[in-house]
């Protein structure tokens, strides 16, 4: 299997990963929950080259993040077949962003990332069903000031099959942190986004060296179906 960093990696980094021994897989268990990290209007953009669509979406990420949502809805389908929960969740802020730690690093118009902002809504494309969860955070990780490992214990979740953006941000702290509560995780390469490539790639190889499984959508797809026909 080939991954989106190879071509970043010097042939030192690549004999570092070998002696070390990283990148060893942590592997599915048996309850997974999807779940969809800030698939916002203000986090996906338009379906334009990133640069194109900047003065309208300065934190959005263009075409490529558009494209992983169109992988993102295939497994959703699939997930919802296989009666796998689906949980969302929504970076916002509430009402002020006094609290919002991204706004000090980024100048931005801050009222669209409030939470009655449009543009802080979950895309039409992805819209959540009745039987969703919907997780609002206000910081990167999902885990952090949220019910999230409330309602997986409920759940009786062993796994997180993580998807959305970004894959530095948001997507890379709800991993690093699930991990930590002891639960596999698999991020999904295809169905993940950032505005840089360079972050893009080293959160991705950052996460499977020493964290969590990163995997293909189809590979997903054949675990879904799995469980899909186990409980038949």
């Amino acid at each position: 299997m080939s991954y989106i960093w190879e071509d970043a990696l010097t042939e030192v980094d690549k004999l570092v990963i070998e002696k070390g021994g990283y990148g060893q897989r942590r592997g599915f268990g048996n309850k997974p929950a999807f779940v969809i990290i800030d698939a916002q209007y203000n986090y996906v953009g338009a379906d334009k080259p990133i640069e194109e669509q900047l003065d309208e979406w300065p934190s959005g990420g263009g075409e490529k993040a558009w494209r992983a949502i169109e992988n993102i809805q295939k497994l959703k389908k699939e997930a919802e077949e296989a009666n796998i929960p689906v949980i969302y969740t929504r970076n916002v802020q509430k009402k002020t962003i006094n609290f919002d730690s991204f706004a000090v690093k980024a100048k931005r118009d801050n009222t669209k990332y409030l939470d009655d902002s449009p543009a802080s809504q979950i895309v039409k494309e992805l819209e959540p069903t009745e039987r969703d969860l919907v997780v609002d955070k206000s910081y990167a990780s999902a885990f952090f000031g949220t019910p999230l490992i409330s309602y997986l214990i409920k759940l009786g979740v062993d796994t997180l099959i993580v998807v959305g953006g970004s894959s530095s941000g948001c997507v890379r702290a709800t991993a690093v942190d699930a991990v930590t509560r002891n639960f596999n995780v698999a991020v999904v390469e295809d169905c993940t986004y950032d505005r840089i490539e360079l972050s893009h790639k080293a959160a991705l190889l950052d996460l499977w060296m020493k964290y969590c499984d990163v995997v293909k959508s189809e590979e997903v797809s054949e675990y879904f179906a799995s469980l899909k026909q186990s409980s038949h």
